[in-house]
């Protein structure tokens, strides 16, 4: 998922650690997660208008909400990319 669907906007991509989340989760939150992120984030001309930016020590990072999973991201303007950081259950991600 490194490449946008339309050829302009922002790409998305899933670091290692986010990727081994994504696993974890059920087959119908995995498939929600992977649905939403290409269909609402990737080829977008902003991601900030659908997430949030989080505050205090996550500051850096957008939260993006799919049910009860968030995942976590960090915008990088300079390539356009959303870089997905981490990928987990509402009560469990913010720890």
């Amino acid at each position: 998922m490194t490449k946008s669907q339309n050829g302009s906007g922002w790409k998305v991509e899933i670091t290692p650690r986010a990727e081994k989340e994504l696993r974890k989760l059920g087959k119908v939150d995995q498939r929600r997660v992977r649905e939403f992120l290409r269909t609402r984030v990737e080829g977008t001309s902003n991601p900030r208008q659908i997430g949030k930016p989080l505050g205090g020590a996550k500051s850096l990072f957008w939260r993006y909400r799919v049910g009860d999973i968030r995942i976590l991201c960090r915008l990088e303007d300079e390539r356009i990319v959303v870089v997905v950081v981490t990928v987990g259950h509402r009560r469990e991600i913010y720890r």
